[in-house]
């Protein structure tokens, strides 16, 4: 990046070599920038750059402003409540303090950006996995859509497979979804694998 006075003396000698019958492009390039850049540059007003210094915006809240949102996001009945919930709830009671994303601006700047209410904080916990080293001791089951002929009906495909050997134990397929097929689909495989009262 160019500094502004680095700027200014580079249109300083390009505005000297075009009088002096350069070409503009031509001085441009032996400085290493291009025409559309000095262009820019001659035409802006201000220092378009993030590293600008710019006078803060007029609608900025004041800090009396800003502990006015904080003591409403914190005052009994809100304490619970996301900034979402609360800028409508301030607006039916004729109250107005700041948009939605400015209470959640002014909530972060005072590291108050955390869950809110009684929702407790979500916790890790290990995967419950289950381990195969032979068949069936570990059965898997779904039931999936089938389309029919007719636009806009299904069949329901009912399976129950072994995670181990990967064998289709049972399968059924019925024009329904309901738990009661699910039970005798498992009571049919149990039945034809010999695993009534074994542990699955």
């Amino acid at each position: 990046m160019i500094n502004a006075s680095d700027r200014m003396h580079a249109m300083k000698l390009i505005a000297e070599a075009v009088i002096g019958g350069s070409r503009r492009f031509r001085a441009c390039n032996e400085l290493g920038l291009s025409l559309r850049t000095v262009q820019r540059w001659k035409h802006a007003d201000c220092d378009g750059r993030s590293l600008t210094q710019r006078a803060p915006p007029s609608n900025k809240l004041s800090e009396v402003e800003r502990q006015a949102v904080l003591d409403a996001a914190n005052k009994d009945g809100y304490a619970s409540l996301t900034p979402h919930q609360i800028v409508p709830k301030l607006a039916d009671e004729g109250i107005y303090l700041a948009s939605e994303s400015t209470f959640y601006r002014v909530l972060k700047a005072a590291n108050q950006n955390v869950r809110r209410g009684r929702a407790k904080a979500p916790k890790r916990r290990v995967l419950t996995t289950h381990r195969a080293d032979g068949p069936n001791q570990v059965w898997c089951w779904d039931i999936t859509w089938l389309p029919s002929t007719v636009r806009g009906r299904f069949f329901y495909w009912y399976m129950v497979k072994d995670v181990y050997s990967r064998k289709l134990v049972a399968n059924e397929v019925h024009d329904v979804e309901s738990s009661e097929h699910a039970c005798e689909l498992l009571r049919k495989g149990c039945l034809r694998e010999h695993t009534a009262g074994n542990p699955l």
